[in-house]
């Protein structure tokens, strides 16, 4: 991801985050997300900050796995925080995140889930 590439609506960081993520862009991907942002992943786990971001995605990316884009679902907006969610398209449910502007206009994940199942799904 070039470093030019920012979000400037909350629902673009979907598709910067698979455009960095299948370039094996490691750093890309923890660009997007604030200093000290909250990722829960590994499952059952949470990865905090930046730069531990980057290196669980060093490994993730290590494999080089394809991700496909995913079409946002409706983005709740309350001033400088947005709810921004995708049906996910490799079985894993849905995908969260918190979401915040940031002072030059840009949008950064602050919080992710990237993987959820909904209670009415898994009783199916």
């Amino acid at each position: 991801m070039a470093a030019d590439q920012r979000a400037s609506r909350p629902e673009e960081l979907s598709g910067l985050f698979v455009e960095a993520a299948n370039a094996g862009d490691a750093a890309g991907v923890a660009a997007l997300y604030e200093e000290r942002a909250v990722m829960a992943y590994p499952p059952g786990g949470q990865t905090v900050g930046r730069e531990a971001i980057r290196a669980l995605w060093e490994k993730v990316l290590a494999a080089a796995p394809y991700f496909q884009p995913e079409d946002p679902l409706p983005v709740l907006v309350s001033g400088d925080i947005a709810l921004t969610a995708t049906v996910a398209k490799d079985g894993a449910g849905a995908r969260a995140q918190v979401c915040r502007r940031q002072a030059d206009g840009a949008w950064l994940r602050l919080l992710d889930l990237p993987e959820f199942v909904s209670p009415s799904a898994t009783n199916e």
